[in-house]
């Protein structure tokens, strides 16, 4: 049996992470038995070179290896392009077709995206692994194949089965053995060997000198978030060995390669332009109600006075001051008028009932009534140009989705 480091440099595997050597482990020692292996981790993270190690170390090494993208066959033909199909079974069916499985007998097929499956092509394959039986599309005779499967995925298909895009008894088939590999991010001490790699492959391929990294670029490139995993960094690194005429490379040159970069870091306001207008436009509304509010204030003190000794002349010509107070001294005459109006229910409510504390209840009562009308008509509207997808509306109105969720019910949305 090759050690780990013979493993690593047969496949150009780079990087001592222990996640990544556990992976490799377990690789090396599922190899040489027939067990189904099921390779999970995000996408460009490498998953491709587990299939082919275990291929090469299992006895069928000498056989033929497929490698098929699932998510890259269109539904229409993917059992056609796994099983086989005879002459006339479809429209261009003009002549007899084997399928990978048939071809690949005795060898190893390796299923990318597997969760990417149509449901009718998971039964078919489900019966492949059960006794490594299939049918051609189109044929009722039963072929025999004996083919090892390795298929990988970036989904979560705990959740794939939950939602019934993927089949239980499928993932437990193909699943015997698991093997995850870790995200870039997790192997920080690994990126700067990676591309190190990667810029000494294109130096040779494109006849140019390496491309080197100064310390501080270094720990920027250690501390992205690499979503695109080792994909992005190698595709990176190409753009700057062709592109960057100064092949030291310095802090700033790096990071404006790099999408996105200042996301990476802590920041107090992160809001699309739309999500931006939106927020001036609360803040304007709620500057509004609370100007609303104070002069509802002014109102009840205004009426407490006039209540308190309406035939006082002393005291209208204070009403008066105040009133020029709330409304400016340029307003027109009928403004009083209309805060007469205004006042004169409100005076009736205190001349029916002596008590003070229940006038305010009935100010408070008919202030949160308008404020919960706003509140309606802004989740409302937010919905509405949200198309109704709650998460999005929240985010616009700036409160957690548990907010929305008991407004929208509170509101009988």
């Amino acid at each position: 049996m090759d050690s780990l480091q013979a493993i690593k440099q047969r496949f150009g595997i780079i990087g001592n992470n222990k996640q990544l050597n556990l992976a490799l482990q377990k690789t090396v020692r599922v190899a040489p038995t027939d067990i189904s292996v099921l390779v999970t981790g995000e996408s460009g993270v490498g998953k491709e070179v587990i299939p082919k190690i275990i291929h090469n170390l299992s006895h069928r090494k000498h056989a033929k290896y497929i490698a098929v993208n699932c998510g890259a066959i269109p539904e229409g033909t993917i059992d056609s392009e796994l099983f086989g199909h005879e002459k006339g079974s479809f429209t261009g069916a003009i002549q007899n077709r084997s399928g990978y499985f048939e071809v690949a007998d005795g060898g190893t097929i390796f299923l990318d995206e597997v969760g990417e499956l149509p449901l009718t092509t998971q039964v078919r394959l489900l019966r492949v692994l059960e006794n490594g039986e299939f049918l051609k599309v189109g044929s009722s005779k039963v072929l025999k194949t004996d083919v090892r499967i390795v298929a990988a995925t970036n989904l979560n298909m705990i959740e794939a089965i939950h939602k019934g895009k993927f089949r239980e008894d499928l993932y437990y088939r193909l699943s015997t053995v698991e093997i995850h590999i870790p995200p870039l991010r997790s192997r920080q001490n690994d990126i700067h060997l990676l591309f190190r790699k990667f810029a000494s492959d294109f130096a040779q391929k494109y006849k140019m000198p390496t491309i080197r990294l100064n310390d501080a670029a270094v720990n920027t490139l250690d501390a992205y978030e690499w979503k695109g995993n080792i994909r992005q960094l190698r595709n990176l690194t190409e753009q700057i060995s062709v592109i960057e005429q100064e092949r030291n490379i310095d802090d700033k040159t790096l990071k404006s390669y790099l999408p996105d970069y200042s996301s990476n870091l802590p920041a107090v306001v992160s809001q699309s332009s739309s999500n931006s207008d939106f927020a001036n436009e609360r803040e304007i509304l709620y500057k509004i109600l609370f100007d609303m509010r104070n002069d509802i204030t002014d109102l009840k003190k205004l009426t407490e006075e006039l209540i308190k000794d309406h035939d006082n002349p002393q005291q209208q010509k204070d009403t008066k001051v105040l009133i020029d107070k709330i409304y400016g001294k340029d307003e027109p005459d009928d403004s009083s008028s209309t805060l007469e109006i205004i006042s004169k229910p409100q005076t009736d409510t205190y001349q029916n009932n002596s008590n003070n504390d229940s006038f305010d209840d009935a100010e408070t009562v008919e202030e949160t009534i308008s404020l919960q009308e706003k509140e309606f008509e802004m989740i409302q509207q937010a919905l509405d140009r949200n198309k109704g997808k709650r998460k999005l509306a929240a985010k616009e109105l700036g409160i957690s989705e548990r907010t929305l969720y008991r407004k929208i019910k509170q509101y009988d949305l």
